[in-house]
């Protein structure tokens, strides 16, 4: 039997769609919005009908028809802390992807499963979202950060890292529930994650907290120092914040993110680009090498995904450092709408079951 599945990725400007013909693509679009378009829109979960609406209209456009499709599946937001796998998208999701008090934000992310299920419902198929950022599978450990007020959470590339862990399982011809990997996927953020036997069990909080520090943000810094910086006057809590998640790294050094930019510097000479690239570069093998120690020393392989895995200089950087751990694989820019329709598949062949969120 074959399986046709809207994929549905929303940014804060734009939302990805993909319709799938079971494996096969057979329509990508990136719709963007203009912030003219947006700006009647006090929540960004209030902007589904719209967008909603401007994905009806591309499918029209594909010449496919909203009646052929088997389900829809939204890009995972920021709701509670669940395990790996695929969701049915139900009202207590809904609730708390509205729920700006559960992480401190509601990302544009959240409006994948409003959008999903309101086509699902009046289609009578099934809505879904798949890996979210949120999945946590740390074991007890993993947890404990120092001091009681503050836990250990696990927020990462989590679509990305968990497909292209199925991936490379199959290219190794074992299962992914006895495959031990490390996966890099680096790109405005960067998220180190050590894989036991198919389960990410630590991993660097990849939006605000841990880890290298990227072309956005600033990961691990020096408590004293940050401490310091937090009180002086300087900034307020919120500047604090969007500084360090949003323009430090290599925005607050060069003053750019583009990873081309940066590398048509450092081929040009610019001693600082390639200082401040390298450090970066540094620090992802020191967190790849700390990923290596959970696992105790059995790797089965090393793969790195996302944009700036395309940039020859950084991967052969950082694999100079960390080659002797793992064979290395390379899986360059983001597979989220295949990951997406593949998490539907599955469950619709059977191979999983939807999980239930409460």
């Amino acid at each position: 039997m074959s399986y046709r599945i809207l994929a549905i990725n929303p940014g804060s400007t734009s939302t990805k769609i993909a319709v799938y013909e079971d494996d096969q693509p057979i329509l990508e679009k990136t719709l963007r919005h203009s912030p003219e378009e947006l700006a009647p829109f006090p929540d960004i979960i209030d902007q589904y009908e719209f967008r909603k609406k401007i994905v009806l209209e591309a499918l029209a456009e594909g010449n496919i028809a909203p009646e052929t499709l088997s389900a829809v599946v939204g890009r995972g937001g920021l709701i509670k802390p669940v395990p790996g796998g695929t969701f049915k998208i139900n009202e207590a999701m809904k609730r708390d992807l509205r729920n700006p008090n559960l992480w401190g934000r509601v990302h544009a992310s959240n409006l994948g499963a409003f959008i999903a299920d309101s086509i699902a419902k009046e289609y009578n198929i099934p809505g879904f979202i798949v890996d979210p950022v949120v999945v946590d599978e740390f074991e007890d450990i993993a947890r404990i950060s120092g001091i009681p007020e503050i836990k250990r959470n696990s927020l990462f590339h989590a679509l990305n890292i968990r497909y292209i862990s199925r991936l490379l399982a199959r290219e190794l011809n074992q299962t992914l529930e006895e495959s031990n990997f490390i996966g890099v996927h680096m790109g405005g953020g960067i998220s180190v994650a050590a894989i036991k036997n198919g389960r990410v069990v630590d991993v660097n909080n990849a939006l605000l907290g841990d880890g290298p520090f990227s072309p956005q943000r600033a990961g691990t810094l020096p408590i004293g120092d940050l401490v310091e910086l937090a009180f002086s006057g300087k900034y307020s809590h919120s500047e604090l914040v969007k500084y360090l998640s949003k323009n430090a790294g290599w925005m607050a050094y060069l003053g750019t993110d583009n990873g081309i930019e940066v590398y048509n510097r450092i081929k040009n000479g610019d001693a600082y680009a390639k200082l401040i690239t390298d450090a970066m570069c540094y620090k992802v093998a020191k967190e790849i090498g700390g990923c290596a120690a959970v696992l105790e020393g059995k790797v089965d392989a090393i793969f790195f995904s996302g944009g700036l895995s395309f940039n020859e200089y950084i991967v052969e950087q950082i694999k100079s450092r960390i080659q002797f751990l793992a064979p290395i694989y390379l899986y360059p820019g983001e597979k989220e709408m295949e990951a997406l329709a593949q998490g539907g598949l599955r469950v619709l062949r059977g191979l999983e079951e939807a999980q239930e969120y409460s």
